[in-house]
């Protein structure tokens, strides 16, 4: 209504984007679309949330205000293990979506799985044939693959399993890179390069059950317009109507979110070039491995697991090439 009749205009109180605010159900996220590349390869990796630091270097974007300028990049920390096949599914369409129509277990399984899932005492020996013979009516392959969280700095020993999909278009192909990857360790260089875009999801940091002021910054009420509470609605409109754009209390935090479009600054290796600044990185400690270095900040806290996917949009304000000589801030976060 206009300002004539004593009401006064205001944007809408938190984002429809993301309603309902749902709790997450596990603490790996799920990934819904995969962008589609030619490259037979896995098409996304995961690690586990070390912290953030500074990179310092000469900024070469051609269009930025501080071209040839020394700048500093906030940066997140992935610490990222190897991780391991565990069976490869194979999909086909119908009219009702995507089915399983065949799956083969990986014969060479670590010992720390049977703490996430129990193992066949007996393996098919002849699965792999069953797959080979049903190439013909599958659209896809996909594969299923666990974390190696021993091998970073967390105190955690139980693997996170999840479903990768593979690049390409050829079927056939597809399942051959599947089989090369049974027993075989597969890193985060395997797939990523420096300077690729890429989509970040996982579950974000939980608060708990909030308020309408701390989850959509509902304006504190006057001290004496409401008697029995001023952190809250004053109205919450029709009764009779469903109330679901009122911002009521409920869960915040803990959600799985993406965030797309990040750049993949460096893939090192912790014995080559050291990340971890001086007393370690706060409630994470010390970087051991192999890590990642990605521009800008991750959903979660730390030690949480975060999945890295190829990116699905383009980005125009990125580094065409990555800059030389990238020095990495070792200053203590204590």
């Amino acid at each position: 209504m206009g300002s004539s009749a004593g009401f006064r205009r205001r944007p809408r109180r938190g984002s429809l984007q993301y309603w309902h605010r749902k709790k997450a159900n596990r603490m790996v996220p799920r990934v819904r679309s995969w962008k589609k590349i030619t490259d037979v390869k896995l098409l996304g990796f995961a690690g586990y949330k070390a912290g953030m630091t500074q990179l310092h270097f000469i900024d070469n974007r051609s269009n930025s205000p501080t071209k040839g300028e020394e700048i500093r990049l906030p940066v997140t920390v992935l610490e990222t293990p190897s991780i391991h096949l565990l069976s490869i599914r194979l999909y086909s369409d119908s009219a009702y979506g995507s089915s399983i129509i065949g799956e083969a277990w990986s014969d060479q399984l670590s010992a720390d799985l049977a703490r996430k899932l129990k193992l066949p005492k007996k393996r098919n020996t002849k699965a792999l044939e069953d797959l080979q013979n049903k190439l013909d009516d599958a659209s896809e392959i996909r594969v299923l693959v666990y974390t190696e969280p021993k091998s970073a700095s967390i105190s955690k020993k139980k693997p996170d399993v999840m479903e990768l999909a593979i690049g390409g278009k050829n079927v056939k192909e597809q399942f051959e890179y599947a089989k090369s990857l049974i027993g075989n360790p597969i890193n985060v260089g395997d797939i990523f390069s420096e300077g690729d875009l890429m989509d970040a999801v996982a579950v974000t940091t939980g608060k708990g059950f909030q308020g309408s002021v701390k989850r959509f910054g509902v304006s504190i009420l006057h001290r004496k317009s409401h008697g029995d509470g001023r952190r809250k609605v004053a109205t919450l409109g029709n009764w009779m109507a469903k109330t679901w754009r009122v911002p009521h209390p409920g869960q915040m935090g803990f959600h799985n979110r993406t965030v797309m479009s990040l750049q993949l600054m460096k893939i090192a290796n912790a014995e080559e070039l050291q990340v971890t600044p001086k007393g370690g990185f706060l409630k994470y400690g010390e970087v051991k491995g192999k890590y990642v270095l990605i521009a800008g900040s991750l959903p979660g806290p730390k030690n949480r697991l975060v999945r890295l996917n190829f990116a699905k949009r383009k980005r125009s304000s990125v580094f065409e090439t990555i800059p030389e000589n990238i020095e990495i801030s070792m200053e203590s976060q204590q």
